[in-house]
């Protein structure tokens, strides 16, 4: 018992001490009014939930409001799709990108978009999410990872449901086939969130600004050659990559707020005061 409490305590004094800061940083203090009300509003919910519950809830309520910015985002997608704006590019980068392919490259590319998908990807966060949080000694790398996997999912399937975009034409896509709709891309989706959660959460222990900036680069070049394998592939149609690049990259910003909330109470725990 006495091993698991310092255990937990050496985890908690490691977030507090390199977690809090990004590039100089400190992700605990809130410049704008509505950070200052979102890190009050944390910390009351914090002396009933703890941090951790604190946390989890926060995302909760992230994931609902993410899950609405679908619905949002999709009916706007489909006034796009039926005005033929954006949407007009989808056929002709399809035919480009048929233009391009190869047995060779098509297998290569296949393994590849493989590495995003429904069990490359969960076995990525798996490892990831296990080896940060016993070298952290903490739960919050778990909570993170697995919250945005789980909102990124009901993301895609809510998105999915309302849409229900057919793929292009099985003539024009690379065997294996799927059926499920096109909007939006899951394998994006899913990319930007993992890899941005997991980049995110390596860069807080950088120290360097090159390599925070590879790390941010490396899971960008990730995400977007995922995305644009399923283009390739004639897996997904473009417009569909970006609605789901757009779709990850706002959920990821509500996980990230959530965390320097739940840093905000953590601190308030050990120091006493809200910055």
């Amino acid at each position: 018992m006495a091993t698991d409490n310092h255990s937990t305590q050496a985890g908690v004094q490691g977030e507090l001490r390199q977690d809090r800061y990004l590039g100089g940083q400190d992700l605990t203090r809130w410049n704008n009014p509505l950070g200052r009300l979102l890190a009050r509003t944390a910390e009351k919910l914090s002396t009933l939930l703890g941090p951790h519950g604190t946390l989890i809830l926060t995302l909760a309520v992230g994931a609902i409001i993410a899950i609405a910015l679908t619905a949002v985002f999709a009916q706007v997608y489909e006034a796009v799709v039926q005005a033929d704006g954006v949407a007009g590019l989808d056929h002709p980068v399809l035919d480009t990108a048929k233009t391009l392919r190869s047995p060779a490259a098509d297998l290569i590319v296949t393994a590849f978009t493989d590495v995003g998908g429904t069990i490359g990807m969960p076995l990525l966060a798996s490892a990831t999410t296990v080896s940060l949080s016993l070298k952290r000694r903490s739960w919050t790398p778990a909570i993170l990872i697995v919250t945005a996997a789980a909102g990124s999912l009901l993301m895609t399937i809510a998105g999915k449901q309302l849409i229900g975009r057919t793929r292009p034409p099985l003539t024009d896509a690379v065997p294996p086939f799927e059926s499920s709709a096109s909007f939006p891309s899951g394998h994006s989706l899913n990319s930007v969130v993992i890899a941005g959660v997991v980049a995110y959460l390596i860069i807080l222990r950088l120290k360097s600004l090159r390599s925070r900036v590879l790390t941010a680069a490396a899971a960008a070049v990730f995400a977007a050659a995922i995305g644009l394998s399923r283009v390739y592939l004639g897996h997904h149609w473009l417009t569909d990559v970006l609605a789901a690049w757009a779709l990850g990259a706002a959920w990821l910003t509500l996980v990230i707020t959530a965390h320097r909330m739940y840093l905000t109470t953590r601190k308030k725990h050990h120091h006493g005061a809200l910055p």
